[in-house]
């Protein structure tokens, strides 16, 4: 039996090595991440998205110059792909899909080259598992574009250094310059390629980990001044976005804590979105690192710098978010690969398969919801039922809170299409060019004349008027009774009815 079982082991391992090295990881990946893509409702982070991407250009550039600059241009980038493919959860999501795709393809042709066949495949295969690989490849987000072209711009570093070139150096340039606009925190990862730079400068590709020695490279003193020119755009066109970015940090990372040390045992959890899985891939990568030695250091530098340079920022500013750092797992995932090609190919397919196993619990909990903690899931799309299955001509709605992360105004929107007036609007979000609506400084006058308001809480309250604090709930507890209320999930809906003696 046993003889069987290695025997179809090598088999299926026959079948792998015929294929491009970069379709099996490829198409596990988009398996995976096209599993349960439209089961977990919109989250609040994905709310925002839609948000921006269904205004016009010219709203969005209001809404960079207001609060959200760093995510500006994936702002643009998604209102096209909405134009054509519609707002859908499945199709505000399908570009993650394509990226983390793509990512993980890349990845398996940079692992051959820089480690060999073995090690790329099963460094794109362990990416396509990871817990963290669907969650954000399943997200209206930028951090899985980011996590492809980092990759990407990894792929055509090494290709300019073994081969140099201006043809090849603009495509590097480009691959950063987008980089830099989708997710300005993952330029960090230019330490790393500064470090290998330098040193195939002065020592040469090989030593530097990134070419063989019978792989020569011509024009060694040319080499760090066509990189300092190939990075030259990225200060042109990031630069201006960073530094408008900085002024807004303060509204648009104010959730944010100072970085400590606990933070980093942490992380590994963080970007693979399971703690069990998070620990193994980072057990593996030590090995493979020890494997590779000097070639280890550009996946080594890849994971460690940007990670060191973040923390060391967000001790200072509130940047430390594990999520910003997504984009480091492939070059983890590589240094494991290296540690699987080491050992015979059916015990580096039952990591490969034991990683997937131990992640099954968070793979089935993403698909439920995507915020966290996910026992605390916001039923956005039952509130919205609610409403819609009680809704009558004349009605309006309330919020509360109104400017909170949870944006409950979207959520509610999103679901319902054809919402109540919200009657204490006195501007809404697109005009004001923001994340949120603008509400009537005086809310008794602004309810005057409606007789049925329902009132939209985040948590669950049995006295949902209770919870609506200052002039608004004052005018609430006034004028309205409450008639029903429904707990949902994160959040509760009541229907207030004007009061008789009003």
């Amino acid at each position: 039996m046993g003889q069987l079982s290695e025997r179809s082991a090598g088999t299926a391992w026959e079948h792998l090595r015929r294929l491009p090295v970069w379709l099996p990881p490829a198409l596990l990946t988009l398996a995976v991440t096209l599993t349960g893509l439209g089961s977990a409702q919109l989250w609040r982070d994905e709310l925002a998205t839609w948000s921006a991407a269904t205004r016009s250009p010219g709203d969005l550039a209001r809404l960079a110059g207001t609060i959200d600059a760093a995510t500006g241009p994936y702002y643009l980038l998604m209102h096209g792909w909405t134009t054509v493919f519609g707002d859908s959860t499945i199709a505000l999501r399908a570009p993650a899909v394509l990226a983390m795709t793509v990512a993980a393809g890349l990845l398996a042709g940079l692992g051959a080259r820089l480690v060999d066949r073995r090690g790329g495949l099963f460094a794109g295969l362990l990416f396509a598992v990871l817990p963290g690989t669907s969650r954000y490849g399943q997200e209206a987000r930028p951090y899985a574009l980011a996590t492809m072209l980092a990759v990407l711009a990894t792929v055509l570093l090494v290709t300019a250094l073994r081969r140099p070139s201006w043809a090849r150096w603009a495509g590097y340039a480009a691959a950063v310059v987008a980089l830099g606009l989708i997710h300005l925190i993952a330029l960090t990862l230019l330490a790393a390629h500064a470090l290998v730079v330098l040193l195939a400068w002065w020592r040469g590709p090989a030593e530097a980990g990134v070419a063989t020695r019978d792989h020569p490279s011509a024009e060694r003193d040319r080499r760090v001044w066509r990189w300092l020119v190939a990075v030259v755009p990225v200060a042109l066109l990031a630069g201006p976005l960073l530094v408008k970015a900085r002024t807004q940090q303060s509204r648009q990372l104010n959730w944010v804590h100072l970085a400590r040390l606990d933070d980093l045992t942490a992380l590994p959890g963080g970007v693979t979105q399971s703690s069990v899985v998070g620990g193994l891939l980072v057990g593996v990568a030590a090995l493979g690192a020890a494997r590779l030695g000097r070639r280890a250091l550009l996946p080594v530098s890849a994971v460690l710098l940007p990670v060191l340079l973040l923390f060391a920022a967000g001790t200072v500013v509130p940047l430390w978010v594990p999520r910003y750092l997504v984009f480091v797992v492939p070059f983890a995932c590589l240094l494991a690969g290296a540690a699987l090609a080491a050992v015979a190919a059916p015990a580096a397919l039952v990591v490969v398969v034991l990683a997937g196993l131990l992640g099954l619990p968070d793979q089935a909990a993403l698909r439920r919801t995507h915020e966290w903690p996910r026992s605390a899931p916001v039923d956005y799309a039952a509130a919205a039922r609610v409403i819609a299955d009680g809704q009558r001509p004349g009605d309006a709605v309330v919020y509360s809170p109104r400017h909170s992360w949870l944006f409950l105004d979207l959520g509610i929107e999103y679901h319902l299409g054809d919402p109540p007036r919200d009657v204490l609007v006195t501007e809404n979000e697109v005009r004001r060019g923001d994340l949120w609506a603008a509400e009537c400084p005086q809310p008794a006058q602004c309810l005057a004349g409606t007789t049925r308001v329902w009132l939209v809480v985040s948590g669950r309250h049995a006295e949902p008027l209770a919870a609506v604090s200052g002039a608004k709930g004052d005018a609430l507890r006034t004028d309205f009774t409450v008639t029903q209320v429904w707990q949902r999930p994160g959040l509760t809906v009541a229907l207030l009815t004007s009061r008789p003696d009003r």
